[in-house]
């Protein structure tokens, strides 16, 4: 393994699925680092989009699409999605020679519907990968691991090495693997960039539609304006069509569905649990993006600009949170949901394990309102318990803070840089 190369989370576990599988589908944004970690594992590699090759790939793949899994195994296709029939053609290879670690596929797109696709089950392992966590990146301590809460270790005080000011730039920054260790104007610059290509470029290549790139980044201000709330997309219309008219929820929702193909948006959904009647729960999603550094760039912010509005750093810092709260959670198999009732009881992050374990986490950036938030945790597990719901393996907040400890309260407080997988 390369001396350069920060480790992944993902990697352990695509070991495993190339144990497991004839071939293993690494999916995720563009740039978080799907083909480094791919060719970390890989012992031969095709780039279907090779400028020099290209051209004379797409022309084997319509003729003759075995050419190009000749290899040696495990065989790396780099954004196989620009040859579809790539799909069938290696499911057809493990089918004929039924063994494991064969390939792997990394695509920043999710491919157009077709019904003459396989499934793939049973010979395809999915993963999905995100930008880096603060784990990977080396700026969280490590101290605080949810596998051990899980099991139910007992949390020891901690500290965090992360000022405010650092968090605010990591915001900035993003997980984005090539950012880290830049510098801020760099940093910020890189992120610009990332979204002047989602504008022009990268939002047309789901369906090959050619889409206003002014209206596209009016929908992405719109929409980083309301991150991590319940916001209808009804009101994001309304914003957007301030400046434009002519506008509508088809467009509207065109620009939402292919954002989530291209793996920019990535939504948190509610937990609806049997405790209220379904009228009283919030059943919404909460708007969020893969990466908080997207709508920081979106919305022009830098680090002395964001330190200048807490109430939108707040929201960043929950974006933050949630981004890295979603690699910890996949390591364990598990998934991240919200919950909201017109009480005014909320959760911002319940993780469900496979194995029915639950935990409840609220997200500060600060301590002024640490009270509140563990009062809506405990009166939580209070309405489950009431309910007939097992306890939740842990209560915390996760927090911006440099101090972890456990209170009175049986609520954990755990900056988020000290937490790992």
């Amino acid at each position: 393994m390369s001396k350069l190369y920060l480790k992944r989370i993902v990697d352990q576990k695509l070991s495993l699925y190339l144990q497991t599988f004839g071939a293993v589908l690494v999916e995720g944004p563009k740039w978080c680092g799907k083909t480094t970690t791919a060719s970390i594992h890989a012992k031969s590699i095709l780039k279907m989009q090779e400028p020099a090759q290209l051209r004379n790939n797409l022309r084997i793949a319509d003729s003759a699409p075995q050419l190009l899994l000749k290899g040696e195994s495990p065989r790396l296709i780099d954004e196989w999605q620009i040859a579809p029939v790539l799909w069938n053609t290696i499911r057809s290879h493990i089918d004929d020679e039924p063994s494991s670690g064969q390939f792997i596929l990394t695509g920043s797109t999710t491919p157009p519907n077709d019904p003459s696709m396989h499934t793939g089950t049973g010979r395809f392992g999915r993963l999905l990968m995100r930008p880096m966590s603060l784990f990977e990146s080396l700026e969280s301590t490590g101290e605080v691991s949810l596998k051990l809460l899980f099991e139910g270790a007992q949390l020891k005080p901690c500290k965090s090495n992360l000022s405010i000011e650092q968090i605010a730039h990591l915001i900035c920054r993003g997980g984005w693997p090539a950012s880290i260790n830049k510098s801020e104007d760099s940093a910020l610059l890189m992120a610009r960039e990332y979204v002047k290509a989602i504008t022009n470029e990268q939002i047309n290549t789901p369906n090959g539609v050619i889409r206003d790139s002014i209206r596209v980044r009016s929908f992405l201000r719109a929409y980083a304006r309301n991150l991590q709330t319940l916001t209808k997309n009804t009101t994001l219309l309304e914003d957007m069509k301030a400046n434009d008219v002519s506008i509508d929820a088809a467009t509207l929702y065109a620009y939402l569905n292919a954002l989530q193909k291209i793996f920019v948006i990535e939504e948190t959904p509610a937990w609806s649990p049997n405790i209220r009647s379904r009228t009283a729960i919030r059943t919404s999603n909460k708007k969020g993006f893969v990466d908080p550094s997207i709508a920081a760039a979106v919305l022009g912010h830098k680090e002395s600009t964001l330190l200048n509005d807490f109430e939108l750093f707040g929201f960043l810092f929950e974006s933050l949170c949630i981004r890295d709260l979603r690699i910890y959670a996949d390591d364990l198999d598990g998934t991240i949901s919200h919950y909201r009732d017109v009480y005014g009881l909320e959760c911002d992050a319940v993780i469900h394990l496979s194995n029915g374990k639950f935990a409840l986490i609220e997200i500060k950036l600060g301590g002024k309102e640490e009270d509140v938030a563990a009062r809506h945790l405990n009166e939580l597990e209070s309405l489950l318990l009431s309910k007939g719901y097992l306890l939740p393996q842990f209560k915390m907040i996760l927090t911006g803070g440099e101090l972890g400890y456990l209170r009175k309260d049986g609520v954990m407080v755990v900056p988020l840089g000290c937490l790992k997988p």
